[in-house]
């Protein structure tokens, strides 16, 4: 078994809209980076046995300002791909009574491709088909990437 050992994200994006609230962290470690959210807050379903998913992703934008989000731009695309394929596109977060935790590995970027930039979650779930976005709906939180000092 592998184990990793995460003291310290080397960037966080602190993740804030609609009470939303919890934090996106990077961590770098053998030329790849490790994304962990941890979030709080997010729509909830009163059927136990239904769950929500959201869609999660890197966008271009490098401020969380303008209504709903706008300035967040579209999802980082450094090499010109179709999504799901973007360099900014994540797995989905899969909620259960308002709250995720995602741990996901990428060679999509380096930390510096991604400082400064804006993370979202997005209203609806990413059908990883429809151009530009996924069909992901509306941005409901946004977080500005930041190295830790």
């Amino acid at each position: 078994m592998i184990q990793y050992r995460f003291d310290r994200p080397a960037a966080v994006a602190r993740m804030s809209g609609g009470g939303v609230t919890g934090a996106v962290s990077f961590f770098c470690r053998r030329g790849e980076v490790y994304v962990a959210a941890d979030i709080r807050g997010l729509p909830r379903e009163t059927d136990p046995c239904k769950c929500r998913v959201f869609g999660f992703h890197i966008h271009e934008g490098r401020d969380c300002g303008g209504e709903g989000f706008a300035d967040t731009g579209g999802h980082l695309d450094l090499a010109g791909c179709p999504h799901p394929c973007h360099t900014g596109d994540l797995p989905p977060l899969l909620a259960w009574d308002g709250r995720a935790f995602l741990i996901v590995r990428t060679g999509r970027f380096r930390l510096a491709d991604v400082i400064g930039r804006t993370v979202v979650i997005h209203a609806m779930p990413d059908d990883f088909a429809t151009q530009p976005s996924g069909h992901s709906g509306e941005k409901i939180a946004c977080g500005v990437i930041r190295r830790v000092s």
